[in-house]
């Protein structure tokens, strides 16, 4: 409405996890990242966006999209954009959203450049734009790559009136779930945080009914920290006023009179751009929602801190403290493969020299019968200091991340819970796999401290060179050098394939650098059925002929 100050509220999801080049490997997450945020998005009662999605589109037609998206635009609407893909960098270290067709050594016209993105929402009249990145920065990937292993996210996409949240800024994939060998695919770390932070209003750290970018980026952090992965999410925000993604289903506002009830979300005031304190608040966003009956709602920390402190949860009431349960270390094995067993697969006997829960003390880490104390340090939560926005994030130095103080710890596991122990896996190897694979077996490696959750297997596989085979992809490649004769008047030679020694028929008048082509006598079709094929390069003995000639000119002379 012109001359309003109240604005629209639309989100455009981008979801690619389907990719045409061998090159860039699937992704199982997108697509359900896209169907899970529209979903709480598009909620009236949380997000109250008008969702758009475009899923495992071609780089013209996400690029249509994104100059769509931010035209035509008000002062006060509230846009937000998902990008869940690839990334790439190319040699100058510029960043590229991979798309379906995207091909990795011609990024700047088969992708869609981070500087195409820049300048759309510099053109876009709208004062206030969120973009979540969930890419996996594969720069590492692309041969040559020059530069730091960051990409510089905020160089390329940051301007005023804009707030960028990544997943990660390393040249790092992204985390795809727990449980990579499933199935069903599931969320990303990275956007599942997003959602379950939205879903459940855990992100509404003050407890106000409404969830703002920074509170939701301060959750998605502390989520991802807690749940032991690697990745650390990062976010740049240069905005004119506190930004209203969502607002907190179901929870009393603070200050609201018992029994005075919101059916549905009502209109704030707008706010004044020129107030750095003031809260957005356009035409559709969510505001605090009061129930009859519903009591205030302890937020995620809230609930952490009793957790590690053993009080059950939402209670406040206290039992026994224990040692604060954490995620174990994930594990890193190189073996060695030949070529037959990547190409068509295996199974191998492993030996794991890991960490078990402690038998006599069932993880607690204390004698038994002995007493077990919060930390005074860190009130049980294992963790103290500054956060990268304020919140405590370091680990506690006086206990060790533990949570608590064990005057007198079990003999057998010293106080971690957890003992050494040596275990025999079988494992998989799947056919097609090449040099530099890693498979992940979740929950294979060591228990956490406390008895916590294990980590992560990842076996890296090495490959060994073959004495004759070269492989390329899926495909195989001989070189077979023949004599005169023989390509001349055909026959038949034995040449090694990885199913054992082949013959192969020569047609006659074949002459040298031919190929001959043996379908399905490559390696197995990682991801679907079928085989490559063994590729037989013929180089045929010229040196056969002039043998010939010497020898019948030396007869005649002796004649």
């Amino acid at each position: 409405m012109p001359g309003s100050r109240a604005g629209r509220r639309d989100a455009l999801l981008i979801a690619t996890g389907t990719y045409e080049s061998p090159a860039l490997k699937p992704l199982r997450s997108p697509r359900q990242d896209c169907e899970g945020l529209a979903e709480v998005l598009r909620d009236p009662g949380i997000g109250c966006f008008t969702v758009e999605q475009l899923v495992d589109a071609k780089s013209y037609e996400v690029k249509r999209a994104l100059e769509q998206f931010f035209r035509n635009r008000g002062r006060e609407d509230l846009l937000l954009l998902h990008l869940s893909c690839h990334g790439l960098k190319d040699d100058e270290g510029r960043l590229y959203f991979a798309t379906r067709d995207t091909d990795k050594d011609l990024p700047a016209s088969t992708a869609v450049p981070a500087a195409f993105l820049h300048d759309q929402m510099a053109r876009c009249r709208a004062r206030t734009i969120v973009v979540l990145l969930d890419c996996c920065y594969s720069g590492a990937f692309l041969p040559g790559a020059k530069g730091d292993d960051y990409v510089q996210v905020k160089e390329e996409l940051a301007g005023h009136g804009r707030a960028i949240l990544t997943a990660t800024n390393r040249t790092e994939y992204a985390w795809e779930g727990d449980h990579l060998a499933a199935a069903a695919p599931q969320p990303s770390r990275f956007t599942g945080a997003l959602i379950e932070g939205l879903r459940s209003g855990d992100a509404d750290a003050d407890q106000d009914g409404r969830i703002t970018v920074t509170e939701l980026y301060d959750y998605v952090y502390e989520y991802l920290h807690h749940a032991g992965a690697r990745q650390r999410p990062r976010m740049w925000a240069d905005l004119e006023y506190r930004v209203i993604l969502a607002r907190t289903p179901a929870r009393t506002a603070p200050g609201a009179p018992a029994g005075s009830a919101a059916p549905g979300p009502a209109p704030a005031p707008a706010p004044e751009a020129s107030s750095p304190s003031a809260e957005s608040a356009p035409r559709n966003t969510p505001t605090a929602v009061r129930e009859q009956t519903a009591p205030p709602q302890q937020g995620f920390f809230a609930r952490l801190k009793d957790a590690f402190n053993g009080a059950d949860p939402g209670t406040g009431r206290s039992s026994a403290p224990r040692q604060l349960a954490r995620r174990g270390q994930d594990a890193l094995i190189r073996m060695e493969f030949p070529l037959a067993e990547t190409a068509l697969g295996t199974d191998k006997d492993i030996d794991v020299d890991t960490a078990a829960v402690c038998d006599r003390c069932r993880g607690a880490g204390a004698a038994v019968g002995t007493p077990v104390y919060p930390c005074h340090s860190c009130s049980g939560l294992g963790t103290s200091g500054p956060g990268p926005t304020g919140g405590s994030s370091l680990q506690c130095s006086a206990c060790d991340g533990s949570g608590v103080r064990i005057p007198s710890p079990c003999a057998l596991c010293a106080g971690t819970g957890r003992v050494a122990v040596r275990r025999t896996l079988t494992v998989r190897i799947p056919g097609g796999v090449d040099d530099g694979t890693r498979i992940r077996f979740a929950g294979e490696s060591e228990v956490g401290p406390g008895g916590g959750p294990p980590g992560d297997l990842y076996l890296e596989v090495i490959e060994l060179p073959h004495p004759e085979l070269a492989r390329r992809g899926d495909e195989l490649h001989l070189t077979r050098r023949i004599p005169r004769a023989l390509a001349r008047s055909g026959g038949t030679i034995e040449v090694t394939t990885l199913d054992g020694p082949k013959s192969v028929r020569i047609p006659a008048g074949l002459g040298s650098g031919q190929t001959l082509r043996l379908v399905a006598h490559g390696t197995m079709h990682l991801r679907g059925g079928g085989r490559g094929d063994l590729l037989l390069h013929l180089d045929v003995d010229e040196d056969e002929d002039e043998d010939e000639d010497e020898d019948e000119g030396g007869a005649e002379g002796g004649a």
